[in-house]
């Protein structure tokens, strides 16, 4: 039987003066990790790699040979060991997964600059912070897709534009507020109201209407889908307001 670890792959990738091309790496990368010998052939010229994908009636490089069969480029190659694939449109919690796990790290370690121990009230009050800071910021590089997209179901955007707009200013200026622990009168108000507003239309949206959306969370351009994390972040901002008046 024929191992991996014997066989020996033909890989075709862009490797110019002023562009190398990041999936023919991730390709190479792949197949050695995989136990494969790797012929490597440089496409180093625009005519080169040209003549290469008219030979082979290809449209893109990489392209990758094994066993004289052609697999195809990189996401061709993943398919091949059994590996996932996002298509395109698919969604994923993963970019707020990974944002609440930054910040909660970030907090326990303030916590811990600040007070020598990493489980303190103030880390629990930062970390709430630093994600309504986080998320701001992703909301912010491009305010007019995150505008376009929160107005698919958020109830007072809906009614008043203007405020899919002024939203990810506010969630900022709470966020930064609140983890200076100053200003209350204007962060708790701000937090309170917007959080509000975006935990009702949330749960109208995704319980009630029962509607399959996008969630603009983490800015425009995700995919991450609209439900119980998306959920999370007004609700946090809600209990972040009650705490910081009760307390």
């Amino acid at each position: 039987m024929t191992t991996a670890s014997s066989r020996t792959a033909q890989l075709y990738r862009m490797v110019m003066p002023g562009h190398t091309c990041p999936y023919g790496l991730k390709a190479l990368h792949l197949l050695r990790r995989k136990g494969f010998t790797v012929d490597d052939h440089w496409l180093t010229t625009r005519d080169e790699t040209d003549a290469f994908k008219a030979q082979q009636q290809v449209q893109t490089t990489p392209q990758i040979f094994v066993d004289g069969e052609r697999i195809g480029g990189y996401d061709a190659l993943r398919r091949y060991f059994g590996m996932h694939v996002a298509a395109p449109g698919e969604t994923s919690y993963r970019p707020v997964i990974a944002v609440f796990a930054m910040t909660a790290l970030m907090a326990l370690a303030a916590s811990f600059a600040a007070f020598g121990t990493p489980l303190t009230i103030h880390a629990g009050e930062w970390f709430i912070a630093f994600s309504m800071c986080v998320l701001a910021m992703l909301k912010l590089q491009d305010v007019e897709r995150f505008s376009s997209m929160f107005l698919n179901y958020d109830l007072l955007a809906k009614r008043w534009v203007p405020y899919a707009t002024i939203y990810p200013f506010a969630e900022g200026l709470a966020g930064v507020l609140m983890a200076a622990d100053v200003l209350m009168w204007v962060s708790v108000p701000v937090a309170l109201f917007i959080g509000s507003i975006g935990a009702v239309s949330v749960f109208k949206a995704v319980y009630i209407d029962r509607r399959e959306l996008k969630c603009a969370c983490v800015g425009g351009s995700s995919n991450v889908p609209l439900g119980f994390l998306s959920l999370t972040e007004n609700v946090m901002m809600v209990a972040m307001a009650i705490w910081m008046v009760a307390k």
